[in-house]
């Protein structure tokens, strides 16, 4: 079995041989970490393409630009609305399928105008065994996944983002605001608002690892176990309450099994 330093030498090998590449860059814990590897490596041939989107809050873009600009990473950023892209809205179980077959279409596009030859993402080991149909549309268009290749787990891309110092190795986990939604509800700006007020009133109160999940007019809390009891205590629990409503929230509920990734995937059967 390698070793994560063997791991990332081969990383660094792999993207050394793609010569060129235009990393899928959202900030996250794993672009990131991408994208610094490849520049590490490959300099000037490397640029970062970021999808402006109302799926994912303005903080994260505005993250995105700050680390190109510290890094002196060129940086394209361009501008998508997955809710004109056909059958998105409807939330069906193939939702991302559909939005990155749309995305990285654009990225491969803005890729070839800069005269770059390869695409690649940031999707890591552990994205393996939940279900990811937005891994089939990668797949199909022939999208470079440097940290699959390189059997890297997302402990160990957070163990190798410490040791490069990047400020996201220990950045909770993120996914776009559309997997809050039970699959077949309708997707809506309104709601996607509803969501990211949500989320970002949990983040004003010091909760690191969550997700508001909308099941129509019910909000779905998903924080660690850990926070339940914080989260209980009558003074916040009482203007969390009130702030939801005002959101838009009918209800608002504490899921007991706590945060964990994929629970909107727990109805479906797996692929």
């Amino acid at each position: 079995m390698s070793t994560i330093n063997e791991k990332f030498q081969n990383l660094k090998s792999y993207l050394l041989e793609l010569e060129s590449v235009a990393v899928a860059f959202s900030s996250g814990v794993d672009s990131t970490f991408l994208l610094k590897t490849a520049h590490d490596i490959l300099g000037d041939k490397v640029i970062a393409v970021t999808a402006s989107s109302n799926l994912f809050p303005r903080r994260e873009l505005r993250e995105s630009t700050e680390f190109c600009k510290s890094e002196g990473i060129k940086q394209i950023i361009f501008s998508v609305d997955e809710l004109s892209i056909e059958g998105f809205q409807n939330n069906p179980a193939n939702r991302c399928y559909l939005c990155k077959k749309n995305i990285f279409t654009k990225i491969k596009e803005i890729a070839a105008k800069n005269n770059i030859a390869n695409v690649v993402e940031g999707s890591n080991m552990d994205d393996k065994g939940d279900y990811r149909p937005g891994l089939q549309a990668i797949a199909e268009l022939e999208i470079k996944s440097p940290l699959r290749h390189a059997k890297l787990f997302k402990s160990e891309i957070r163990e190798l983002s410490k040791e490069l110092n990047l400020p996201t190795w220990n950045k909770p986990s993120f996914a776009c605001l559309a997997s809050r939604f039970v699959y077949g509800e309708m997707i809506t700006e309104d709601k996607l608002s509803m969501v990211d007020q949500a989320e970002e009133f949990l983040r004003s109160k010091g909760f690191k690892q969550f997700r508001v999940r909308i099941h129509d007019k019910i909000a779905r809390i998903e924080i660690l176990p850990t926070d339940f009891e914080k989260i209980i205590q009558s003074d916040l629990r009482e203007e969390l309450v009130n702030k939801f409503k005002n959101y838009g929230f009918q209800y608002v509920s504490l899921d007991l099994q706590g945060y964990r990734t994929g629970s909107m995937n727990e109805t479906i059967k797996k692929c």
